[in-house]
């Protein structure tokens, strides 16, 4: 199921729920740390989310928790089991592999289960999956690379964490460059990192004399990437590009940057709609189950403004 569902509109539709219930409503969330920029907007807009819920739900009480790791963020879901009694755990896991198996102890206790983004190896134990559509962030980029390229060229890769996001999107990128006479010249992982995107680009330009393009996957990485090649001086690569819908990429965007002409969105804000429709769940007579995915269509000079959000730290 592919749906568009505004915060606001979310929002709007709680609020006009009853909210006065004679029990206290515990929903935690769990996410990542500012480790990177988008990081940064997911905590920005679960803290925002956060305030406005309580605000509008006096018996919802939102337990905000961010972990710098994997088994931090294990720990935590652990503690709050033991300390809290939770109706709901919307959980941005900060890796898919590690996290399913201390998510799944929190579901055998009964708990409503919302995962976003970053999907569990197991989707059995979710209610709830709030994502973007990541198929679609590397189909649509690829899609659009190739045209530029003619279906000809060598291109190089950065992959991020090893998640099922992560996978997602270089198998819908991978499928429509398989499908052209396009070479990958190397795929690596640079975590999502723009520190390590730097480097590994130093790396492909230096094992690499021509490239004609790069994908980095997530905005962070890009500027990495655009940092290295505008050091090395190299006038071989036609387009780098990223995804996510970082600000300054967007930026880039607007003013039409002739090496990063479009982007996609992958909104950091996804975090707040899977809370509203978790409180949903509770609150407001809407049974919550399924999967929501937002849609990733091409971020080009004449739509950019739609996605700018020059207030959001990503």
């Amino acid at each position: 199921m592919k749906t568009l569902l505004t915060t606001g509109a979310a929002l709007a539709a709680l609020t006009a729920a009853a909210s006065a219930q004679e029990r206290d409503i515990v929903i935690a969330v769990s996410i990542p740390a500012a480790t990177h920029g988008w990081t940064g907007g997911v905590v920005y807009h679960a803290t925002e989310a956060e305030r406005q819920i309580e605000e509008a739900f006096p018996n919802v009480d939102i337990v905000l928790s961010t972990a710098q790791s994997a088994s931090a963020q294990a720990s935590a879901l652990e503690d709050l089991t033991s300390t809290r009694d939770l109706a709901a755990l919307v959980i941005l896991p900060f890796t898919s592999e590690e996290l399913t198996g201390p998510v799944e102890n929190v579901r055998d206790t009964g708990t409503f289960i919302t995962v976003v983004d970053r999907g569990l190896a197991d989707d059995s134990i979710q209610d709830l999956y709030v994502a973007g559509d990541n198929i679609a962030v590397g189909h649509n980029t690829a899609e659009w690379l190739s045209e530029q390229l003619g279906g000809e060229g060598k291109i190089v890769v950065l992959r991020g964490i090893p998640t099922v996001i992560d996978d997602e999107r270089i198998q819908g990128f991978t499928e429509v460059i398989d499908g052209t006479n396009i070479e990958i010249l190397d795929i690596q992982y640079a975590n999502w990192n723009q520190d390590e995107a730097f480097t590994l680009m130093q790396d492909y330009l230096a094992k690499h004399p021509q490239i004609d393009a790069v994908w980095a996957n997530d905005d962070d990485m890009l500027l990495g990437v655009l940092e290295a090649v505008e050091q090395s001086g190299r006038e071989d690569i036609r387009y780098a590009l990223g995804g996510n819908g970082m600000k300054q990429v967007i930026e880039m965007v607007m003013e039409e940057n002739a090496m990063t002409p479009i982007s996609t969105p992958y909104p950091p804000s996804m975090i707040a709609t899977a809370m509203y429709m978790t409180v949903a769940q509770f609150t407001g007579q809407a049974p919550m189950r399924g999967s929501f995915l937002l849609d990733a269509p091409l971020i080009t000079p004449e739509n950019a403004e739609q996605f700018y959000f020059p207030d959001s730290p990503f």
